[in-house]
């Protein structure tokens, strides 16, 4: 985990706030080819399939998945007393795709659909694929995480999700 600060001054010779944004980065090896895990990372019946926690619901609302391309995305919590980051128990965000190497690449600027200071500002993630061990490993950074985003529930959010691709790539789902 890699944390930094960045300092802003609202106003001269006031206050100034600190908004702390951290990064969490994961790698899982999927008995799967490139082409196949690729695939799915760009693929919108897929995402929905895969990029989800454990204990929450994928509904992609719109999904081009080419470089430039837009999508957003609702993550519903299977509880009905989990709190959600955007409403009552849904996180939702959006983004672009704004780097597409096939078979190697995927990188993608998301931002929460909030209000709330904490949660705002653009993420990137970066999912590298490269040949091993008769598979795949892929390697996951999601850097910029808002302050107000547990980076410890995002690992283990991001460990679900992975198990989830491993599932759908290696066809168990």
């Amino acid at each position: 985990m890699i944390w930094r600060a960045i300092a802003r001054v609202k106003d001269v010779g006031a206050r100034a706030s600190v908004r702390c944004v951290s990064t969490t980065r994961v790698s899982r090896h999927l008995k799967a080819p490139r082409e196949s895990v690729y695939r799915a990372l760009i693929d919108a019946e897929a995402v929905a399939r895969w990029k989800v926690p454990a204990t929450m619901t994928c509904h992609v609302h719109s999904f081009d998945g080419r470089e430039g391309g837009t999508f957003r995305i609702s993550l519903t919590y299977d509880e009905p007393d989990a709190v959600g980051k955007t409403s009552a128990h849904t996180d939702t965000y959006h983004g672009r795709f704004v780097k597409l190497v096939p078979n190697e690449l995927v990188v993608e600027v998301d931002e929460l659909e909030t209000d709330d200071p904490d949660l705002r500002g653009e993420m990137t993630i970066t999912m590298s694929l490269t040949d091993a061990d008769g598979g795949t490993e892929l390697v996951a950074v999601h850097d910029g995480l808002p302050s107000g985003v547990s980076v410890a529930a995002n690992e283990v959010g991001w460990r679900e999700s992975l198990a989830r691709l491993a599932a759908l790539v290696e066809g168990g789902a």
